[in-house]
C-alpha cells in the first residue's frame, strides 16, 4: 500500500466513524423510549419529542453543510460538528427530565446534521473518479448499517445497562473520530459567504413544519388536528417562499438551487426519496410483525433482521467492484428487481409463518437495497462540479431523511387505517349465529357469552386485523419499488467525463 493509499484509508476511517456514529443515533434511541418514560416522568405522547426534536433540527441544518464548509473549511467544520455531537450525546445521557433531553437532542440534531453529507462530499473529492464507486460503497455501508443494526444494539444496551448508554456510546466513538479527523482529513480553503437570514427562516419553516407534520401526523389524526394544519401551512408557505427567494436572488441565496438542473442529481434525489419509503417502511413494519404478532423477543428480532444488513454490505462490496464495468443503471435496475421480489414475498405472510419464510425475503431485500444505494449515490455526483459537492451532499442527505420520514408516516397511516377496516370487516362475522365461532371456542371449553370467550375473540380479532393491515402495507412498499423502475431510465451517461462513474 502506497503512502497516498494509506492516507486515504485513514481518512476513510475517520469520516466513516463519525458517519456511523450519527446514523446509528437516529434509530438506536427508538427502542429505549419506553424505558425513558418512567425515569423522565413523561407520557407516551411527550416522550416522542425526543425523536421529533432531533429530526427537526437535523432537517433544518443539513442543507447548510455547503455554507458552513465554505466559511470554516471542511476539517474545522467536521471537527466542530463531531465535538458538538459528542458533548450533546453525553448531556442527553445525563438528562434528568424531559425538557433537558429535548433541548440536548436539538443540539445533537444541529451538530450531527452535517456528518453524513460532509463525509460523502469528502470521499467524493478524495477518491479519483475511477474509484468513486468503491468510495460510495464504503459510505453506503456506513449509512445503511445504522438503521439496520441500530434497533438491535439499542435493545441490547437498554436491556443490559440502561437507556442512557444509547447516548454514552457516542462518546468513545466520537473521541476516536476526532483524533482520526485531526490526523487524516485535509482542510479546504475558506471563502466569505454572507448568511441569507431570510432564506434560513423560510427553510426552517419549510423543513421544520414538514418534519413535524410527518412525525406527528398519524398520531394526531393528520388534518383533523389544528396543530397539523398549522404545520402544513407553515411548511408550504416556507417552501414556496424559499424557492422564489433562491431563484430570484441567486447571488445571495442560502444555497444554489440550480444544482437540480443536473439531471443525474435531480433524478437520483427523486429515486432516493422513493427508496426511503421502501427501506424505512420495512424497518418499521418487520419488528412490529415479529414482536407484536409472532411474539419474538427484542434481541431475537434483531438477530432475525440482521441478515438484511449482512446482505446489504455484501452487495455493496460487489457493486463497488462492478460499477466501473457495468455502469450504474443496470445495477440499480437489478437492485430494484431484487427488492420487488423480496417485498412481494412478504405480502403472503400470515400468523403461522415459518422463520425461513421471514429470513429469505429479508436477505433478498438486503441484496437489492445495497445494489440500489451505492450506484445511486455515485451517479448523483458524477456530473457535478467538485465545488458543488458539499452543498449537493447536504441536499441529497436531506432528501434521504425526508424520504424516510415520508415512508414511516405512510406505512404507519396505512397500518392504522387498514387495521380499522379489517377490524370492522372481520368483526361482522363474530356474532352468536355463526357456528364457526362456537367451533373455534369449543376447543377451549368456552362460549361467546363467557367473559373469557369474548376476550379470546377480541384478542384473535385484533391480531388478525393487524396482520391484514401489515400485508396491505407490505403491498404498498412493493409497488413503490416497482414505481422506481421507469425513473431509472431518466439517468444518463457521462460520456463527456469518461473517468467518472457512468450511468450506463
Amino acid at each position: 500500500m502506497t503512502k497516498s493509499e494509506t492516507g486515504r484509508a485513514l481518512l476513510t476511517v475517520a469520516v466513516m466513524s463519525a458517519t456511523v456514529m450519527q446514523v446509528l443515533d437516529t434509530t438506536i434511541v427508538n427502542v429505549a423510549l419506553p424505558h425513558m418514560e418512567g425515569q423522565l416522568s413523561a407520557t407516551p405522547d411527550e416522550i416522542t419529542w425526543v425523536l421529533t426534536s432531533y429530526l427537526v433540527a437535523s432537517g433544518i441544518f443539513m442543507p447548510l453543510t455547503g455554507y458552513f464548509t465554505d466559511r470554516l473549511g471542511q476539517k474545522r467544520y467536521l471537527m466542530l460538528s463531531t465535538l458538538g455531537f459528542v458533548v450533546a450525546s453525553a448531556l442527553s445521557g445525563l438528562s434528568t427530565n424531559l425538557t433537558e433531553i429535548v433541548l440536548f437532542r436539538l443540539l445533537q440534531g444541529v451538530f450531527g446534521a452535517s456528518l453524513v453529507p460532509l463525509s460523502q462530499s469528502i470521499l467524493v473529492n478524495t477518491y479519483p473518479p475511477e474509484e468513486r464507486g468503491k468510495a460510495m460503497a464504503i459510505w453506503g455501508i456506513g449509512v445503511m448499517v445504522g438503521p439496520i443494526l441500530g434497533p438491535t444494539l439499542g435493545g441490547y444496551l437498554t436491556q443490559t445497562l440502561s437507556w442512557r448508554w444509547t447516548f454514552f456510546i457516542n462518546v468513545p466513538v466520537g473521541v476516536f473520530s476526532m483524533l482520526a479527523i485531526w490526523r487524516a482529513v485535509p482542510d479546504t480553503g475558506r471563502r466569505e459567504r454572507s448568511m441569507d437570514w431570510l432564506g434560513l427562516v423560510l427553510l426552517s419553516f419549510a423543513i421544520g413544519g414538514l418534519q413535524f407534520l410527518l412525525d406527528r401526523g398519524n398520531r394526531d389524526d393528520w388534518f383533523d388536528s389544528h396543530t397539523i394544519q398549522i404545520a402544513a401551512l407553515l411548511s408550504a408557505a416556507g417552501f414556496v417562499g424559499f424557492l422564489w427567494h433562491g431563484l430570484v436572488h441567486r447571488e445571495r441565496a442560502l444555497f444554489d438551487l440550480h444544482i437540480f438542473r443536473d439531471r443525474n442529481f435531480s433524478t437520483s434525489s427523486l429515486l432516493l426519496t422513493v427508496f426511503g419509503l421502501g427501506l424505512y417502511g420495512m424497518l418499521v413494519l418487520q419488528p412490529m410483525l415479529l414482536e407484536s404478532l409472532l411474539d419474538y423477543p427484542t434481541f431475537t428480532t434483531g438477530l432475525v433482521m440482521a441478515p438484511r444488513g449482512i446482505a446489504s454490505m455484501l452487495s455493496m462490496f460487489i457493486v463497488g467492484r462492478l460499477i466501473n464495468r457495468t455502469g450504474a443503471r443496470p445495477l440499480i435496475t437489478v437492485g430494484i428487481l431484487l427488492s420487488v421480489v423480496g417485498t412481494f414475498a412478504t405480502t403472503h405472510y400470515n400468523l403461522a409463518i415459518d422463520p425461513f419464510w421471514i429470513i429469505w425475503p429479508i436477505v433478498v431485500q438486503g441484496l437489492g437495497l445495497g445494489m440500489i444505494f451505492v450506484p445511486l449515490a455515485a451517479v448523483a455526483f458524477a456530473t457535478l462540479r467538485p465545488e458543488q459537492s458539499a452543498e449537493a451532499a447536504g441536499m441529497y442527505s436531506l432528501l434521504r431523511t425526508i424520504g424516510s420520514s415520508v415512508g414511516i408516516s405512510i406505512v404507519s397511516t396505512v397500518m392504522t387505517r387498514e387495521g380499522q377496516v379489517a377490524w370492522n370487516q372481520l368483526g361482522g362475522h363474530l356474532q352468536p349465529y355463526n357456528p364457526a365461532v362456537y367451533l373455534y371456542l369449543d376447543r377451549l371449553h368456552l362460549l361467546p357469552a363467557d367473559p373469557a370467550g369474548a376476550a379470546v375473540l377480541g384478542l384473535t380479532l385484533g391480531r388478525q386485523a393487524q396482520m391484514i393491515a401489515l400485508v396491505d402495507a407490505f403491498t404498498l412498499i412493493a409497488w413503490s419499488f416497482v414505481a422506481m423502475l421507469p425513473m431509472v431510465l431518466l439517468l444518463r451517461g457521462t460520456r463527456s467525463r469518461p473517468a467518472a462513474v457512468a450511468a450506463e
